[in-house]
């Protein structure tokens, strides 16, 4: 199953069921995307891990372990409240419960998608995904 299509079923379950495939994938896309597309999980493991509060979660859901719930407060700051509202926006929802929804979902997408290392892997490891987010601080 590729990355969306997870994000897109993730995403579903996490509102109920109550907004179309083809809706939820593309404002996933335009949400999370690296605008082709698809979802750029290597993006936001970049920005968390150049997050003091939430490169500790990034770890649990890289890792094989438990993963660590996120906020939807933590959600708006990695994505943008103006992101979250466009987001809802296209799917008729509550900017909250958007932001509540990708906080149940993204750490459930990231968990899968790293499973037996792939994610860690295409970002260079654990010190491809440091250095990376050592680039932001500089």
């Amino acid at each position: 199953m590729d990355i969306m299509q997870m994000g897109t079923e993730l995403l579903s379950s996490s509102l109920g069921g109550s907004a179309e495939s083809a809706q939820l994938s593309d404002a996933l896309s335009g949400l999370l995307g690296g605008g082709d597309g698809g979802i750029d999980l290597g993006a936001i493991a970049t920005k968390m891990a150049s997050s003091g509060e939430l490169s500790s979660a990034l770890s649990s859901w890289l890792g094989d372990g438990a993963n660590t719930g996120i906020s939807a407060d933590s959600i708006n700051s990695l994505l943008g409240d103006a992101d979250i509202a466009s987001f809802a926006n296209k799917l008729g929802i509550d900017p909250s419960v958007a932001a509540s929804s990708l906080a149940e979902m993204l750490p459930q997408l990231m968990d899968k998608s790293s499973s037996g290392g792939s994610l860690l892997e295409s970002l260079g490891g654990a010190d491809g995904l440091l250095s990376a987010a050592k680039s932001f601080l500089s």
